[in-house]
């Protein structure tokens, strides 16, 4: 096998019934881990390499532990000795290229290798994930397979609990996994794992991160992040406002919104747009909204489709409030971000 490896997890899994796995927590997955990290993997456990995910027993573990050690990786050596005490199957998820996932248990290191920041939206394949997510009831006693709820509820009630669910989803809430340094959650149930939330990101009560998405940066975050946009720093979203994903439409253009823009209250966008752009509250840009450039004066000198404009910067979207027009003209004034909003402790 190569020398180096994509990345590693080791962490904690949940099977339901049928031996599947609902989710797997890697409390410190790496991202391209040193050679003697690799040596020492391939030295104590029964990974030869490739893609694989293995179930490590206390010997395992205890080989691991010190073959670590070794390696002069502190940090994985003390989890490994750690989780010899866990009665949950205990993963070692082995990714030697970043190839679609195959199981579950991949699945889920990407979308945390996404969540720790070691890795930016779009910077690992996800292809085929949907098909390989079983979906699940996260309750107050953890993951559990939606088709073996009906059972447990009522175990439980015979022994006098209360199972709570929270959601039904093949995907969890990222705060269960990870809460990343610097970021400020008015409600972690809207932020799915696999968001990407930058350093002094706030998201508040009605703003939505989906997976594979989300910050780079400083922003304030009151509208919807779709699967698969990406916001650069100093940008903000207004309330209730919208950017269009790829999921639904089955489009395969990207969105992303680049660094000091505004897209306001209620607004929405379906175009990339370039740094310093500013879409007015309440207008909602599509790829074939017709758009009337402006000049200086107001005087309209061209009419495009907003996708001709997209990726472009300096840029202020507004809806003429006489004629109904949107129109298009140079942004004068990049937005400043409330410092005092962004301030983490």
């Amino acid at each position: 096998m190569s020398d180096s490896i994509f990345a590693f997890g080791l962490g904690v899994g949940t099977q339901n019934k049928e031996g599947n796995w609902l989710e797997v927590f890697y409390p410190t997955p790496v991202l391209a881990p040193e050679k003697s990290v690799v040596d020492a993997i391939l030295e104590s456990t029964n990974f030869e390499g490739g893609n694989d995910t293995l179930v490590l027993e206390e010997g395992d573990l205890n080989r691991l532990h010190l073959a670590l050690l070794k390696a002069g990786n502190i940090e994985q050596a003390e989890l490994a000795s750690r989780l010899k005490a866990s009665t949950q199957p205990v993963v070692l998820c082995v990714l030697t290229n970043d190839a679609a996932p195959q199981n579950p248990a991949e699945v889920y290191l990407k979308l945390q290798l996404i969540s720790h920041r070691l890795v930016q939206p779009h910077g690992t394949k996800l292809d085929g994930m949907f098909g390989l997510l079983i979906n699940t009831a996260w309750t107050s006693e953890g993951p559990i397979d939606v088709r073996e709820l009906a059972d447990r509820q009522l175990s439980a009630r015979m022994e006098g609990r209360t199972i709570e669910v929270f959601s039904v989803d093949k995907f969890p809430k990222m705060a269960n996994f990870v809460v990343p340094s610097g970021v400020r959650i008015g409600d972690t149930a809207r932020i799915r794992l696999g968001a990407h939330l930058g350093e002094g990101t706030t998201v508040m009560h009605e703003g939505f991160v989906n997976f594979n998405a989300g910050t780079l940066g400083v922003s304030m975050v009151e509208g919807r992040i779709s699967a698969g946009v990406v916001v650069d720093n100093g940008s903000d979203l207004g309330g209730g406002c919208s950017t269009m994903g790829t999921l639904s439409g089955g489009g395969n253009i990207v969105i992303k919104v680049g660094k000091e823009c505004l897209i306001g209250a209620n607004a929405g966008i379906g175009i990339p747009l370039g740094d310093r752009c500013t879409v007015e509250s309440g207008l909602y840009i599509t790829a074939g909204s017709k758009v009337a450039v402006l000049d200086d004066t107001n005087t309209v000198v061209s009419t495009v489709k907003a996708r001709d404009l997209a990726g472009q910067s300096d840029l202020l979207f507004r809806r003429n409030s006489q004629t109904g027009a949107i129109e298009c003209k140079t942004n004068k004034s990049a937005i400043a971000l409330n410092e005092a909003l962004h301030a983490h402790n």
